[in-house]
């Protein structure tokens, strides 16, 4: 995961204002990347989350009107992945398991020591940079698969080794091999080194690519299939 530079907005809902401070206080000594604010309730904290985007949402448990969990099913309604820790002075498992069913991403039980809260500054860290790996990761893909839905021909990802596993297959796959992405892909049953690719060119394809990967440029081959239907075709 790459590391996180920029600041980190944290909305703390609790109706204990003394505690809250307190909690806003040594998570900003912790790390000085985080910028608490604090909110009273449930109902108030789906407002700010309304009007600002934040990185993280703790909350206690017990609080007036709206508790804990049923401020998090109103998160998960409107932000389903964002990072929501569930930091309360009551714990027992019913708690817990109401928390998991809802979807919390961490549960803490407050404690009177100023070591919970490194741990929970190190949960919010870890909770952050996870949302944000996998934000990340989703807005590449959607880029790729905009790429190939625009483009001629296909796109792999193998892995490097003389029978050129396919990990990934996308686009024109069947019309060009006659088999279907699923059946090239993982274990899908065909393998193309042994099944796709030409017979007399797979010693060469492999010296070549060694060759080139070493060399660490952008490159191009030229090689030989054979489909499905046992026709021969130029990569």
């Amino acid at each position: 995961m790459e590391p996180i530079t920029e600041p980190i907005r944290v909305l703390y809902v609790d109706d204990e204002p003394e505690f809250a401070e307190m909690a806003a206080t040594f998570l900003e000594r912790e790390d000085d990347r985080f910028d608490v604010e604090i909110v009273p309730s449930g109902t108030e904290g789906s407002a700010r989350l309304a009007d600002e985007a934040f990185d993280c949402v703790i909350s206690d448990y017990e609080m007036p009107g709206r508790n804990g969990i049923e401020f998090l099913q109103a998160v998960r309604d409107d932000h389903p992945d964002l990072p929501f820790i569930l930091h309360t002075g009551k714990g027992s498992e019913e708690v817990a398991s109401d928390a998991i069913s809802a979807g919390v991403t961490d549960y803490i039980q407050k404690k009177g020591n100023a070591d919970q809260y490194a741990l929970l500054a190190n949960r919010i860290l870890n909770a952050v940079e996870a949302h944000r790996s996998r934000r990340i990761a989703a807005d590449r893909t959607r880029r790729l698969e905009t790429l190939i839905g625009n483009l001629p021909g296909m796109v792999y990802r193998c892995r490097n080794e003389p029978e050129w596993p396919m990990e990934t297959v996308r686009g024109e796959v069947e019309a060009l091999t006659g088999y279907s992405a699923g059946a090239i892909e993982g274990d899908g049953g065909v393998v193309w080194g042994d099944d796709i690719l030409h017979p007399d060119d797979r010693e060469e394809m492999w010296a070549t690519v060694q060759a080139e990967l070493s060399a660490g440029d952008t490159f191009e081959v030229t090689y030989r299939i054979i489909t499905e239907g046992g026709e021969t075709k130029w990569m």
